[in-house]
């Protein structure tokens, strides 16, 4: 199986497994020469004590032979982990394709009881600080940087895979039904109330009586004409421009006097009238209902509707410029903000305690709840394995330094062969 491959079976081969699979049967060669050589060794040593050769080749034979064992053995243990030696149906042997699955179990149960339990998380997060780390973190040079660029990029990304006439219709309903909710008049009542009681609608009437002024001088032979054509058809026509005109000046008269006299009776009339209508909409039922209908009305209209839809687009739009633009308004707020947050975290010694315990709190939620998911996540995993490749997986990983136990044992059972000949020697000498 080639580097980076997977046979269907949830294992996956990587380069660097195969770069260790290498070194393992470089290993492997290694370990077994030195089994060949205490084998030529044992020969020649027993063919040398038994030409006489001297005392020296039992001491020699002894210590191959007792290596020869140990390497054998050794090898034999270092095997039947992975694989059946000679393939051999030997009881307990390959171990790890056999009880592969029993393997993920335990190891997840291992991670559960030793490493997902709700004290060993909050005591090992108190020790990490996480809180003054972050803060530093988002008060260094850079951080809040990537953070807003972060936050961007992520926020770009939900817009596009947003479907516009979905959110257009959410927000349309949304808005719809929030507004059928909450009652207008009153708090209409009470502004108008206020402004009516600061005089803020000066201005206005101000304004309304410049233009009405304004309007009926452009207009003058229009406004005439209008007057005349309703009098009566019996009339000579000079009277009707005689009474057009009549009117006319006592309309001019009428709106310069409320233009120039701050205390016209017109306008305080006006006064008066906001100010009875402000009490009326806060306390007169039938004025309530009529606005409440009003706001309804209006409400149902489609273009009312369109317009309340189609902000979502205006949003939208906005939204994502502030969010390309590294210098807009947003993201500059963003990144103070956070720098700041970042400086008080990682300086005020009371937040850290607070933001430290809700991380310990969620953690300890979070494995407490949910602590047999992530471990079925190993088991699981294992279990899908395929018992020859996880095998492979794993020999690749850890082969190398068993292979080191067969070496051990080959030099290890060499000393201890040549140590038991020896004393047999001297006890029996």
């Amino acid at each position: 199986m080639s580097a980076d491959q997977t046979a269907g079976t949830g294992v996956r081969f990587t380069a660097a497994d195969e770069e260790k699979r290498r070194g393992v049967r470089r290993m492997k060669l290694f370990a077994t020469g030195l089994f060949v050589l205490a084998t030529v060794v044992f020969g020649l040593a027993t063919w040398a004590d038994a030409a006489g050769a001297g005392a020296w080749a039992g001491y020699v034979a002894a210590a191959a032979e007792a290596g020869m064992v140990g390497a054998l053995a050794d090898w034999f243990a270092v095997t039947a982990l992975f694989r059946r030696p000679f393939g051999l149906p030997i009881p307990h042997t390959a171990i790890i394709p056999t009880k592969k699955d029993a393997f993920g179990q335990s190891l997840g149960d291992f991670v559960g009881d030793n490493f997902l339990s709700a004290p060993v998380v909050r005591e090992r997060l108190a020790r990490i600080g996480i809180a003054r780390r972050l803060g530093e973190w988002l008060a260094a040079p850079g951080g809040a940087e990537r953070v807003t660029s972060e936050a961007a990029a992520a926020l770009r990304g939900v817009l596009a895979v947003l479907n516009d006439d979905d959110v257009q219709a959410v927000v349309a309903e949304a808005v719809t039904r929030r507004a059928a909710a909450t009652s207008v008049a009153e708090p209409a009542g009470r502004l108008l109330g206020k402004v009516a009681a600061d005089g803020g609608h000066h201005g206005v009437v101000d304004l309304v009586a410049v233009r009405v002024h304004a309007w009926l001088t452009e207009h003058h032979q229009d406004v005439v004409g209008r007057i005349t054509q309703k009098t009566p058809g019996w009339t000579p026509r000079f009277i009707d421009h005689q009474v057009g005109e009549r009117v006319y000046k006592e309309l001019m008269r009428f709106v310069t006097d409320i233009r120039d006299d701050p205390r016209h009776p017109a306008r305080g009339a006006v006064d008066a009238f906001l100010t009875d209508f402000a009490v009326e909409l806060q306390q007169d039922p039938a004025t309530i209902a009529r606005v409440e209908r009003a706001k309804d009305d209006l409400l149902a209209r489609p273009e009312v509707q369109d317009l309340i839809a189609s902000s979502w687009a205006a949003v939208r739009t906005l939204v994502l410029t502030a969010a390309e633009d590294e210098n807009s308004e947003l993201r500059r707020r963003i990144r103070d903000g956070l720098r700041d947050f970042g400086h008080k975290l990682a300086t005020e010694r009371r937040l850290q305690s607070k933001v430290d315990g809700w991380l310990q709190d969620a953690a300890g939620y979070v494995v407490q709840n949910y602590r047999a998911e992530i471990t079925a996540l190993i088991s699981d995993t294992v279990a899908g394995w395929d018992a020859d490749d996880a095998s492979r997986k794993i020999e690749a990983n850890v082969g190398r330094d068993l292979q080191f136990i067969r070496i051990n044992g080959t030099v290890v059972g060499a000393l201890a062969g040549l140590l038991i000949h020896t004393v047999a020697v001297a006890l029996g000498g």
